[in-house]
């Protein structure tokens, strides 16, 4: 019994460990999924000014209409850029999310270990306290 008692305190001290590392699988998914959605909301934004820039048409001379084409370019390079981020984020968030799901599955594996392991030492005690209640009793019926 006492080797069954150690096992289910072993147990439950994984269990423990096992939730944290899923709470801390949580919360790094959480971060990626944050940092996922500040890009595309820059992407969103560096592309809306690109084309905002870009319709103008109040260039006064060919230098200023080339300024503003080779500021068009940039913002667009930008943008390029900030979604290719976005796409290596989204990559990250996914296997952030896989990573926390795994995490939970390993953590319930243990709980379900935890809850076996408790209902056979209760079934051992309850063996063991019926077969200590079921002994001849002495005396007679009579005392």
């Amino acid at each position: 019994m006492k080797a069954e008692r150690a096992k289910l305190a072993r147990l439950q001290r994984l269990e423990r460990i096992r939730d944290i590392a899923r709470r801390n699988a949580l919360v790094e998914a959480g971060l990626a999924e944050g940092t996922l959605a500040q890009l595309q909301g820059l992407a969103e934004r560096t592309a809306r000014m690109s084309l905002d820039y870009a319709a103008r048409n109040d260039a006064e001379d060919a230098a200023a209409l080339q300024h503003l084409h080779q500021f068009v370019r940039g913002l667009d390079e930008v943008t390029n850029g900030t979604r290719a981020d976005m796409e290596r984020a989204r990559a990250i968030a996914d296997a952030k999310a896989r990573e926390a799901a795994e995490a939970e599955r390993r953590r319930a594996a243990v709980e379900e270990r935890v809850e076996a392991q408790s209902q056979l030492i209760a079934r051992k005690t309850a063996a063991s306290a019926v077969a200590l209640t079921a002994k001849k009793a002495f005396g007679t019926n009579l005392e």
